[in-house]
């Protein structure tokens, strides 16, 4: 256990050592991969939804901030629901103004979230961003995971309803209330993204609650508590609205949370609670009762060298000198 402690901590000075560049190189991964995302689902557009580009745009969101990886996303979005349709694209346009006002009044600063939502949507494990939110952000950053789980599923809908909306399209007596009406109804009625939405709100407010909390083992109470929320909830919304091919993969994905979450307890919060110390002092005002849990910290151990047979002649000298004049009993300068 001594050998993770340690290793923890070349991780922790390696990121604090080259930062700069590590954040540029997680922002361009979380970039590509939401471009990629993006190209996957709907990618009508061939000239934009091409593996190079999304590397281009990629390497230039990694250069600028978070937000505006965000416009980017939307922009490429809404150029490969023109090709669709152009009523599909201007509704998507009102949609995305709708999220930005939501987003950008409650959680501007936490845009790398809204990037990912979508991403971990995609790859299966979105329960990971309600638990981290709740362990390492405020109560109110949990508007940017659902912004964007908004956003994930009106893409996944226009997927989902493509042959739907391709029929629409192609139909000569149906015009653009109609294409607009299959649009909006796809996200409007699709209860399973309020069902998703309201269950990540009260699972990160419940995280963030609990983590605080002056109790022992308080972060990995919120992790578990955090994670019972969403199966039991998502799995009692699933049985009610008849969504039953979801199940196996939700249990899965809280499970990778739920150890995914012990990860970010172990990098930030592993604290030694069997040294906890209670303090207790006052002054004029107030009296003070504080609590203090030490964090698990390992120093690495300092290795001596010893070297032999390198000697100075001097060095040699002076100790015979030494021996000589104690074998003598006799002053050491009398050798002289």
């Amino acid at each position: 256990m001594t050998k993770v402690f340690e290793i923890k901590d070349k991780v922790f000075k390696f990121c604090a050592e080259y930062e700069t560049y590590l954040k540029y190189a997680y922002k361009f991964v979380a970039a590509l991969m939401l471009f990629l995302v993006i190209n996957s689902s709907i990618g009508f557009m061939e000239k934009v939804s091409t593996t190079p580009v999304a590397l281009l745009l990629a390497l230039v969101c990694c250069l600028l901030p978070q937000n505006v990886t965000i416009i980017i996303a939307a922009i490429l979005v809404l150029l490969n629901l023109y090709v669709l349709s152009l009523e599909v694209a201007l509704v998507a346009l009102v949609i995305f103004a709708l999220i930005s006002l939501l987003y950008f009044r409650f959680a501007p600063q936490d845009g790398m979230l809204f990037i990912l939502t979508p991403v971990f949507f995609k790859l299966g494990i979105p329960y990971i961003l309600p638990i981290g939110t709740g362990l390492l952000r405020k109560v109110y950053s949990v508007t940017a995971v659902v912004c964007g789980t908004v956003a994930f599923y009106f893409i996944d809908g226009i997927y989902q309803n493509i042959t739907t909306l391709g029929s629409t399209v192609a139909g000569e007596d149906t015009g653009a209330t109609a294409k607009i009406s299959v649009t909006i109804s796809q996200l409007i009625a699709n209860r399973e993204m309020y069902l998703v939405v309201g269950i990540f709100t009260l699972s990160a407010i419940m995280v963030y609650v609990i983590r605080r909390l002056s109790v022992d083992n308080a972060w990995k109470i919120a992790i578990i508590s955090g994670t019972l929320v969403q199966i039991s909830g998502l799995f009692a919304g699933y049985l009610l609205f008849n969504i039953s091919d979801k199940t196996a993969g939700m249990i899965f994905g809280n499970i990778i949370a739920m150890i995914l979450g012990f990860g970010i307890e172990f990098l930030f919060m592993d604290l030694d609670y069997s040294r906890t110390e209670r303090v207790q002092f006052e002054d004029d005002d107030y009296y003070y009762f504080v609590k203090a849990v030490p964090k698990k910290m390992v120093t690495s151990s300092e290795k001596t060298v010893k070297r032999f047979g390198e000697r100075s002649r001097e060095e040699a000298k002076a100790d015979s000198r030494k021996l000589i004049a104690e074998e003598l009993d006799i002053d050491e300068d009398l050798l002289d």
